[in-house]
């Protein structure tokens, strides 16, 4: 019989809106690409998936589409996030790809049963054995290094790109939590009107994200800071060059920013009084891509009044958090197996 922990079967995959990571016991992250497909239209065919894709986006004549399959954290095309899935476990599993692998993939905390099932199927279909679905923020707070076992309140913030989860963890689950459809893809979105609005300017979705992630801002820069980006006029129609400052991305994204910073006052308002004090001592712990943007842990410790840290690698940390999960779960379901054969031998001897 093969030994499918040695051969890595165990995979915990963090499958977001913008960017899919695969987590492999022993081997830990091995993949990190965007969530993105490129398909032609004319045969159907899928061209690219991942980093290659990516390039593609807004670059592409018109027979090819660049697509994000994934939508606010949830599947909004079902066979080609089965297709990317599939793509993303050959590629992880390399020459190991005839063994089917237990996946367990991660879902905002807001799911309905009918989503949660759609990205079970997919998964399933895609060439997974066996599939466990994990809330994000219960793996945010695992991969973050919380022990979520004990009965000490913790409280996860997981900005992803899709969503925003905010979560209180006791006892290895949540006691209260929110989701909220605002992330990084609403701060790329709110960057292309606000340029369009202030400057006349048109600048694509890869332009938004190197502006928030070079001079975003959510809180007042001390020293500001400037980038330059060309886009298309909306009045001539020619391509323009211009310089965006720290300051006009405050002001892009205030919006959205204080919507999150609100969310996590209003969960902090449903926690129960001793949950409460923990999270005070213990401060709010920050995950997920957004919570990089500049000054977004100043301005939650600003809005409750509670330290906010950003955790150590915290775009991997709901990857990490899944296939830690998946060992878990996997080392405790062999040895219920291994108890399972010695009681039946048990009762075979006694026979």
């Amino acid at each position: 019989m093969l030994n499918f922990m040695g051969f890595g079967e165990n995979i915990g995959i963090d499958l977001g809106t913008a960017t899919v990571l695969v987590y492999i016991k022993g081997q830990g992250i091995v993949i990190r690409e965007p969530s993105v497909v490129a398909i032609d239209k004319d045969s159907n065919s899928i061209l690219a998936v991942g980093e290659e894709a990516r390039r593609m986006l807004g670059r592409t004549p018109g027979n090819i589409v660049a697509i994000r399959p994934l939508r606010e954290g949830v599947i909004s095309n079902y066979d080609v996030t089965e297709k990317m899935l599939q793509y993303f476990i050959e590629k992880a599993m390399g020459k190991r790809s005839f063994v089917k692998p237990t996946i367990a993939v991660c879902v905002p905390s807001s799911v309905t049963e009918v989503e949660k099932r759609a990205v079970e199927d997919a998964t399933r279909e895609a060439g997974a054995r066996r599939v466990h679905i994990i809330e994000e923020p219960i793996a945010a707070a695992i991969g973050s290094g919380i022990d979520i076992s004990r009965a000490c309140g913790s409280m996860v913030v997981d900005i992803g790109g899709g969503t925003t989860d905010i979560a209180v963890i006791s006892l290895g689950g949540t006691v209260t939590s929110y989701s909220l459809k605002i992330a990084g893809d609403n701060f790329d979105d709110a960057i292309i009107k606000y340029m369009r609005k202030k400057h006349n300017v048109l600048i694509g979705e890869r332009t938004a994200e190197e502006l928030k992630i070079k001079i975003g801002t959510a809180y007042e820069r001390t020293i500001p800071v400037t980038l330059d980006v060309r886009g298309r006029n909306l009045i001539t129609g020619l391509p323009k060059n211009i310089t965006v400052t720290s300051d006009e991305m405050l002001e892009a994204l205030l919006e959205s920013v204080t919507a999150i910073a609100d969310a996590v006052h209003g969960v902090l308002e449903q926690t129960p009084p001793e949950l409460a004090a923990d999270i005070y001592e213990r401060g709010i712990v920050m995950t997920g891509g957004g919570s990089l943007l500049y000054g977004m842990d100043k301005l939650l410790q600003n809005r409750t009044g509670i330290h906010a840290m950003v955790a150590e690698d915290a775009v991997s940390c709901v990857a990490i958090g899944t296939g830690r999960y998946i060992e878990f779960i996997s080392e405790n379901t062999a040895e219920d197996d291994r108890r399972r054969r010695g009681f039946q031998l048990g009762n075979l001897f006694r026979r």
